[in-house]
């Protein structure tokens, strides 16, 4: 029996801001559905015109980048850093696309004359998913800061602390898309 308990992958204080970010989407999540119960009409009507297949790729886009943030741990541990520094940049390249994709469908929607002061779903939709944009830029700068020191070989397979920290926090704004994504553009 193990009398130590594993440490919580990362640093503490990543959690706590990991933590705190939850809360704020949390209460973000459970307005939306309060606001959405008094408006299902206008909601329906308003996600109607959502892209819902591009809504689908970012998913996909951010789960296959949290795949390769585990796969560049597991190449670490093995003292594998140039492998792991080219899964952290597949990573960076699939959450990169999450942005591009992501900033066309914000074009559309303020070319069609639609913004934050159309309506509810509009006000709710851009304080969530721009929100959320925010936290995958900086997801990205991090994931890229611990790519190029890993490239560097500053990492060996007893030092995964700063990929892991990292990791925690890509795996956050991973897991907050999750939510979002049915509850913005499918749950009708």
């Amino acid at each position: 029996m193990n009398k130590h308990p594993k440490p919580i992958p990362g640093d503490l204080a990543m959690w706590i801001i990991i933590f705190a970010e939850l809360l704020v989407f949390g209460i973000f999540f459970i307005a939306y559905a309060i606001v959405r119960i008094n408006n299902v009409e206008l909601f329906n009507d308003s996600q109607l015109t959502l892209n819902r297949e591009t809504g689908a790729l970012n998913t996909i886009l951010l789960i296959t980048a949290s795949y390769f943030v585990v796969m560049a741990i597991h190449a670490l541990k093995k003292n594998l850093s140039k492998k792991s520094s080219h899964y952290l940049y597949a990573s960076i390249a699939c959450g990169s696309l999450f942005i591009l994709i992501k900033s066309i469908e914000f074009q559309d929607k303020f070319s069609a004359g639609i913004d934050i002061g159309t309506n509810t779903f509009y006000m709710l939709y851009f304080l969530l998913t721009l929100f959320h944009y925010f936290h995958v830029i900086l997801g990205l700068m991090i994931l890229f800061v611990v790519a190029l020191k890993t490239w560097k070989g500053h990492y060996k397979a007893d030092q995964t602390h700063a990929m892991e920290t990292a990791g925690s926090y890509w795996h956050m704004v991973d897991l907050v898309w999750i939510i979002m994504f049915p509850l913005i553009y499918v749950i009708r």
